[in-house]
């Protein structure tokens, strides 16, 4: 039997992953609730497959939700580059824009933005050049890289002019049988009698040895790694919690194992995502429209 989608079906549903629940979804789709229920729960109908798990704290995706999530975001894609297309000038920019990006930024972050800008300006040829934030710093004040898409808190503004796209909370990652699931939101003080598992990317451990300073505390940290998915797989088997931005979270692990996030009580800085390029940077029409179109992200699309 052939399936049968609606537009505002996929952008309802995007409105809910991106939210965390239908109350938030519905103010910013700005729709009633009982309309973006019904909307989802026709989805999963024509789909024949839940794609949220309702809980006390809101909604989260299913495996088959994630799945469908990353559909929906090419569909929505599709159509919001379909209807950009015309035959003015912009269509026809040329030219060459290197971007830099971090670890994180390549795995998470950059493959929809670049993808976007290559549909709606074909005629720009793009290189992209993965490093380190401090490296990307010193290449972005060199001129050697015209823009990068990295962490951008604590950058030096002096020097570097920063857009920011998203501000990320932290959450706290923990297996769904840890003991600290029990509670619905944590403080940092909890988290500090708990083996942590720290990842070392993208100044996010310098950002949170700060915060630790900074509340009096002293974490018990188990192991420091680079790798995501080392700190995804030994959350997921309870070896320990970890303290991460949203932006991150995806609720299984490589081994299958589940992992939950809790609200941390504390008043804690997000994660900043930016566009970060060197001040005083002569303008190129190029970086201003990638800069324009990564302010408007697929995500935020609505009716």
């Amino acid at each position: 039997m052939s399936k049968h989608f609606t537009l505002k079906q996929f952008r309802y549903f995007l409105a809910v992953c991106d939210a965390g629940s239908i109350a938030a979804a519905a103010r910013l789709v700005n729709i009633a609730q009982s309309a973006l229920t019904k909307s989802i729960q026709e989805l999963e109908t024509t789909l024949g497959t839940p794609l949220f798990e309702r809980l006390p704290r809101g909604m989260e995706l299913t495996q088959s939700g994630y799945r469908f999530e990353a559909k929906a975001r090419q569909v929505i894609s599709a159509v919001m580059q379909a209807g950009a297309i015309n035959h003015d000038e912009k269509d026809e920019l040329t030219g060459s824009l290197t971007i830099g990006v971090t670890s994180l930024m390549a795995g998470y972050c950059l493959a929809d933005l670049v993808a976007r800008f290559q549909r709606s300006y074909p005629g720009v040829k793009i290189d992209i050049l993965e490093d380190s934030p401090p490296f990307l710093e010193h290449l972005l004040i060199n001129g050697e890289v015209d823009i990068a898409l990295m962490v951008a808190n604590a950058l030096d503004e002096q020097a570097l002019q920063v857009e920011t796209l998203s501000t990320s909370p932290n959450r706290v990652w923990m297996s769904s049988n840890h003991p600290l699931a029990e509670h619905g939101e944590l403080t940092l003080a909890l988290c500090a009698g708990t083996p942590l598992i720290v990842l070392e990317a993208d100044r996010i451990e310098d950002m949170q040895r700060a915060l630790w300073r900074r509340q009096g505390l002293t974490p018990d940290v188990k192991l420091r790694t680079s790798s995501l998915e080392a700190v995804r797989s030994l959350v997921g088997v309870g070896a320990g919690i970890s303290i991460l931005p949203d932006f991150l979270y995806r609720r299984w692990t490589l081994d299958a194992e589940r992992i939950e996030v809790r609200k941390l009580r504390d008043a804690i800085p997000g994660t900043d995502i930016g566009l970060v390029r060197r001040r005083g940077a002569r303008n190129r029409d190029v970086i201003d429209q990638f800069i324009q179109l990564a302010r408007n992200p697929v995500s935020n699309a609505r009716r």
